[in-house]
């Protein structure tokens, strides 16, 4: 069985390999590369039971996180972590999700053929805890799926509204821009030149070209 292993709130994979002759089981020691007694079938029962609760676990404490996560984007509250925060969470469900998938395809492989020889009842209640935490690794994997959509299309929508801004500054901007190259340009016989209220009447000409645009950028807003 390769199965997640849960060690200081992180998930890691770790191979368990067991030998079973007649109703004695023996694990391998990957350090030793040796097999020692585990027990019967009961003490199978209690090694892996031990295991599989503390990944439903670390689920039930990914589901309240996520939980939290997606409170935060209703509210409009997104962190600078998002996006570190959900990579992190996908990259455990997947793996959990994974692991639980093909564990629990051979320990059902594994309850059928000693189904005589095992308690029943109890290793069938131990395959639907890893049924479970199956399930639960992926519905949480969809629930991330769709708050970085959702995150997303927040971040669209703010990106939207800053080039909008930038548009009307533009075009606000436009026809003064216009003006000040005009009178800028290094030429004779710019209109004003001799004239002492020639600034005051190039303002009042770029105020006169302005108005258009703010009328037309304000119907645009209100349409």
């Amino acid at each position: 069985l390769r199965l997640p292993f849960i060690e200081k709130d992180n998930v890691d994979v770790v191979s368990y390999a067991f030998l079973i002759n007649k109703d004695k089981v023996y694990k391998y020691d990957r350090k030793s590369k040796e097999f020692y007694l585990l027990g019967d079938f009961d003490k199978l029962y209690e090694y892996l039971d031990v295991r599989i609760d503390k990944i439903l676990a670390k689920l039930s404490k990914l589901h309240i996180e996520i939980a939290k996560m997606e409170d935060k984007l209703y509210e409009d509250d997104i962190t600078s972590s998002f996006s570190n925060d959900w990579l992190r969470f996908k990259k455990e469900l997947v793996l959990i999700e994974r692991l639980m998938g093909h564990s629990l395809i051979a320990f059902e492989r594994f309850i059928k053929h000693y189904k005589d020889s095992i308690d029943i009842l109890a290793f069938k209640d131990l395959a639907e805890h890893m049924d479970r935490a199956f399930r639960f690794a992926k519905n949480a994997i969809e629930k991330l799926d769709y708050l970085y959509e959702f995150f997303k299309a927040k971040q669209n929508e703010k990106m939207n509204n800053i080039m909008f801004v930038l548009t009307i500054l533009s075009a606000v901007f436009l026809p003064l821009t216009l003006i000040t190259g005009f009178f800028g340009m290094n030429t004779g016989g710019l209109p004003f030149v001799s004239d002492p209220q020639g600034t005051l009447k190039a303002i009042a000409i770029s105020v006169l070209f302005e108005v258009p645009f703010v009328f037309f950028i304000w119907k645009l807003m209100k349409s």
